[in-house]
């Protein structure tokens, strides 16, 4: 082997060498540290003592404004509008003129509905007349009968002598059925006299209240507000042609307007014990300026699974209110006792709060009775529950992991 190939071979073995030694001097070289210890984070909270009070819960209702006496009115017949004296939203007050219609349509119905009055009372006259002659022609038909009858007795006694034809006596008879059919049939005009009279006289009350319906339209064609109220929707104009029963103008009374707003089913059983001791609850709306105490008349007559509507009454509320209209009702509920006032805050779902022992949370669950606000504080939420003490400290800072066991650092 020469020279030159053994020193091929000795240099890969030299690099190799090489860096082992590197390797190991840096490896004995290093620095040892020591392994961190983990450790458990600690939550800063801020918590408040609890302790049972007896308090006047609030709940915010959502409600909108109805007029449960909205009047709709309507057209009394077909016709043309004359004229239209309001506008949606004006406020009018009892007997000012609203719509009118134009009179002579209704003027043809009217002559026909006199007239048809008319000709009844004279069937009825007549009749009375039919009646009085009837009774007058029934006796002397009565009296012909009986001469006819005698007649025909006369004629039999002659034969019986041979002084008589049987022609003689059949004319006779013959004379005597005519008699007695026209006797009764005088006799049955007389006696159908009381049941054609009643056949008249219902006519005639029909007729009569026709002619009274026809007056009516032509009165209510001029279109007059029954009280003060404001109008709500007003649905023609002056030369539009409308038939019967279609709508002219709507409007409600001023003082009648209540607020519809749905009580859930948690409050329902609280609320019925109120009205049922007679005690009046009220609620509260800001009106623009000032604010109105709102007395609730009843609850709604069906219930929904989500709770039941209550109304409220807004008489004697000024005249900004309009039907339609979404109000926020703070109602004041009856006074709880052993209820704890907690800060928005300290609760989680509704329905859980976190009591701090030592310095772990422990998740308690909690019923919750509404809201109150103290003078000079923020809104708090009234909660119930038998795992809570008095003296107990709750969270009052809300943590968006809060799980029971937590650890914690609290400050009152």
């Amino acid at each position: 082997m020469t020279a030159r190939s053994a020193a091929k071979l000795m240099l890969p073995m030299l690099v190799l060498l090489l860096a082992a030694a590197v390797y190991y001097s840096l490896v004995s070289g290093r620095t040892q540290r020591e392994r961190p210890v983990l450790a458990e984070k600690v939550w800063q909270v801020e918590v408040m003592t609890a302790q049972r009070q007896v308090l006047s819960p609030h709940l915010t209702l959502y409600g909108r404004i109805e007029s449960p006496e909205l009047l709709k009115s309507a057209a009394p017949g077909g016709g043309i509008i004359e004229a239209v004296f309001v506008r949606s939203g004006s406020t009018v007050k009892q007997g000012e003129p609203l719509v009118t219609m134009d009179r002579r349509d209704f003027n043809a119905a009217l002559l026909q509905a006199e007239a048809d009055l008319r000709d009844m009372e004279s069937q009825i006259a007549e009749l009375e007349i039919r009646h009085r002659s009837n009774q007058s022609a029934l006796q002397t038909e009565r009296e012909l009968a009986a001469l006819a009858d005698a007649e025909v007795e006369r004629l039999v006694e002659l034969q019986r002598q041979k002084l008589s034809a049987d022609t003689a006596i059949n004319a006779a008879r013959s004379e005597l059925g005519r008699r007695q059919l026209e006797v009764t049939a005088r006799q049955f005009d007389v006696d159908s006299y009381p049941t054609q009279l009643r056949i008249l006289k219902a006519r005639h009350d029909r007729n009569q209240a026709k002619l009274a319906e026809t007056r009516l339209a032509m009165e209510r064609s001029d279109l007059r507000a029954p009280f003060d109220a404001i109008v709500s929707e007003v649905d023609v104009a002056a030369g539009d042609r409308v038939s019967l029963g279609q709508m002219l103008v709507s409007l409600f009374p001023l003082d009648t307007l209540e607020i519809r707003a749905h009580l859930p089913t948690n409050y329902i059983e609280s609320v019925q014990r109120a009205m049922a001791s007679n005690e009046t609850l009220f609620a509260s709306v800001s009106n623009r300026s000032a604010a109105e105490r709102l007395p609730m008349l009843r609850l709604a007559g069906q219930a929904e699974a989500t709770g039941i509507d209550a109304y409220f009454s807004l008489e004697g509320s000024n005249t900004q209110f309009r039907p339609g209209e979404l109000l926020a009702l703070n109602l004041e509920l009856p006074a709880e006792s052993n209820v704890f006032a907690v800060p928005y805050q300290a609760i989680y779902g509704n329905s859980r709060i976190y009591k701090v022992e030592g310095d772990r949370l422990l998740a308690i669950e909690v019923v919750s009775i509404g809201q109150a606000r103290a003078p000079g504080q923020s809104v708090q939420v009234l909660i119930r529950s038998e795992q809570i003490n008095d003296g107990d400290l709750i969270a009052a800072t809300h943590l968006p992991n809060a799980v029971s066991g937590l650890k914690v650092e609290y400050s009152e």
